[in-house]
């Protein structure tokens, strides 16, 4: 459903773009031409010292943390604008607009090489692209402050600016992207080499609570239902803040906290680097580039990347319709964010426990095993919506439901993280090791895609499958939306006969079937190449 897959990982609406020991495989890889400075760090005389323990680096480990947080509150508040917009009667088609919002952490691969290698030595290899960024970050929040109440205002004929919210929130979404892959390289500088390990758990901490305070906590606080019930001895007709003013306040502490980075925070680069020409810097941009074209044409990867760009289709329709369709049926949108949190703890162990059993040679077994179970789920998500408007009560949702949801919820995480798990454990294992960030990242990347462009199409095309007719109104119909309009006009009503959303689940769930028969163990064989099918032969 909608909530899962925006706070599992990366790989659909995403919402929770983790970033994966590839990414800091890659910096890693690229450490080599800076002669692994992370390994030691300058004393107050500038002279390099070795580092003994975390106390000494603390200060660093906070600064990371608070900037991976900084990066998850965007990406929590384009995960709530769904919900909202769902809760104002939105198209499925807007929804599906909307949802190329969740792209660009997949394609962050394209530009990483650019930010990785052309930067100002005067200023730093990383905050020359940090600090705009956050800069930029903060100015686009200052003005969704203003303008996001005009852009999601309805009228009675026009609805939500769904373009320019989408435009808006893509860019948030693009720059979030571009800060991650500064901050991914400036955290295995930051450290030294004994606490790097460090800079993935403050990444993993930090994005979750970042985007835990722009979407759950930002949805509890701007409901007037939950402030009412939970926060308030006096009932009022708003929330405790808007979301105005909640993005006014995040657009303010991306300003200064930047300003502060910016002034206090120095790199630790060495200078004998500066003697290297901007030439050479552009053209590795350009090798690196070459050296991905030259993976996807190897014939195994091509054949896996296709595999990865389809499996996912067959869930796309639970994963990216689910959660809207509740909120459509009634169910409170902040109730629906706050499921997440009870599967923190479960989000957690379920890597893991998983991961014993994808440390072996053949990790795909284990996605191919978990692929049917997942395809049910997605059955049974269906069975969640169509059963939720006979339960619901004048006073709300019984606490019976909510716990249905909850174990339907964790049931799906089960299959989602066994599915990517193998898929990681895979990647790790094929990977060419002479340029494995590189080509690990580019599997990632192609694993993300295939989670996102199912999502959007499936939106895309709830409204469409969809069959309404007017009752109540003889001769009309409701094929569109003025169609529909002219209905209500002479005093019939729209009542839907059939729903997209159904016939996209058993659409899903068959062609899933039929993929997992005919290329599941397609995929099974690949574990079967030699490491030498896996390797790029212009690697030195």
């Amino acid at each position: 459903m909608e909530l899962s897959e925006s706070i599992a990982h990366k790989n659909g609406r995403q919402r929770k773009p983790m970033v994966s020991n590839s990414d800091m495989g890659e910096r890693e890889s690229k450490l080599e031409v800076e002669d692994d400075e992370e390994g030691l760090l300058p004393n107050s005389d500038g002279q390099m010292k070795a580092s003994h323990g975390i106390k000494g680096e603390l200060g660093n480990v906070a600064l990371l943390l608070f900037l991976y947080v900084l990066q998850g509150i965007p990406l929590g508040l384009a995960g709530s604008i769904p919900l909202i917009m769902q809760s104002k009667s939105v198209s499925y088609k807007d929804q599906a607009y909307f949802s190329f919002v969740f792209w660009p952490f997949s394609l962050k691969l394209f530009w990483a090489p650019l930010v990785d290698s052309l930067y100002l030595r005067q200023f730093g290899r990383r905050k020359s692209w940090l600090v705009p960024t956050q800069y930029l970050l903060g100015l686009f929040m200052l003005y969704l402050s203003v303008s996001v109440d005009a852009m999601l205002q309805t009228d009675g004929q026009r609805g939500p600016d769904v373009i320019t919210l989408t435009a808006v929130f893509f860019m948030l979404a693009f720059l979030a992207a571009t800060q991650d892959i500064a901050v991914d390289g400036w955290a295995l500088t930051m450290l030294s080499r004994e606490n790097v390990g460090y800079a993935s758990t403050c990444n993993s901490v930090g994005q979750t609570a970042g985007y835990f305070l722009g979407n759950v906590l930002f949805l509890a606080l701007e409901s007037a239902d939950f402030c009412n019930k939970y926060l308030r001895f006096e009932p009022q007709e708003r929330g405790i803040v808007t979301l105005s003013d909640f993005l006014f306040f995040w657009g303010i502490v991306f300003m200064v906290s930047t300003t502060v980075v910016a002034i206090l925070k120095k790199e630790n680069i060495k200078h004998h680097h500066a003697k290297k020409k901007p030439k050479e810097e552009t053209q590795s941009v350009m090798e690196t580039y070459k050296l991905l074209i030259s993976i996807i044409k190897m014939p195994t990867v091509f054949t896996f990347c296709a595999l990865l760009l389809t499996a996912k289709i067959g869930f796309s329709a639970a994963d990216a319709v689910t959660g809207l369709k509740l909120v459509e049926a009634g169910v409170p949108k902040e109730q629906l964010a706050l499921l997440a949190v009870p599967m923190v703890p479960l989000q957690i162990l379920l890597p893991v426990v998983i991961s014993k059993y994808t440390a072996g040679p053949r990790p795909l077994d284990v996605f191919y095993k978990a692929f049917p179970f997942r395809l049910l789920i997605g059955l049974e998500y269906a069975l969640l919506v169509w059963w939720t408007p006979s339960v619901r009560q004048e006073e709300g949702f019984p606490v019976y439901y909510y716990a249905v949801v909850l174990l339907s919820y964790a049931v799906h995480q089960v299959a989602l993280y066994s599915m990517y798990v193998a898929c990681m454990a895979f990647h790790a294992k094929v990977s060419d090791p002479m340029i494995g960030g590189t080509y690990m990242t580019l599997l990632n990347t192609v694993t993300n895609l295939g989670g996102n462009w199912p999502s959007t199409l499936a939106l895309w095309l709830v409204d469409p499958l969809t069959f309404k007719e007017c009752q109540g109104a003889p001769g009309q119909t409701c094929g569109s939306v003025e169609e529909a309009g002219l209905c209500v006009r002479e005093g019939g009503t729209c009542v839907t006969t059939l729903d997209g959303y159904y016939v996209e689940s058993v659409v899903c769930v068959l062609f899933g079937l039929c993929w997992w028969i005919f290329f599941g163990k397609k995929m099974k064989r690949l574990q079967e190449e030699s490491p030498s099918a896996w390797h790029c032969r212009v690697a030195k």
